[in-house]
């Protein structure tokens, strides 16, 4: 399952995170937000625009906005 399929409030933990598939600079910046494999997370919820664009991301304290295509590089398993 990856993230942006994730139920909202469902807590997962970061499996692997396919890198190749978004940009250096997008890498490294969700890299030093914490969201990387053995990352704790959850769905706060979801934009309210057609693709459903962004997500809201709970990791630790912190909430973080994601694009989906971003989100989608993330697999996750349920906790």
């Amino acid at each position: 399952m990856t993230l942006d399929t994730l139920p909202p409030l469902t807590r997962a933990e970061i499996v692997s995170v396919d890198w190749t598939a978004l940009a250096p600079d997008e890498a490294k910046r969700l890299q030093a937000l914490g969201l990387d494999a053995g990352a704790r997370v959850a769905i706060a919820h979801r934009g309210v625009f057609g693709g459903k664009d962004p997500i809201a991301v709970l990791i630790g304290r912190m909430t973080v906005a994601l694009r989906r295509v971003h989100a989608r590089a993330m697999t996750v398993r349920e906790l």
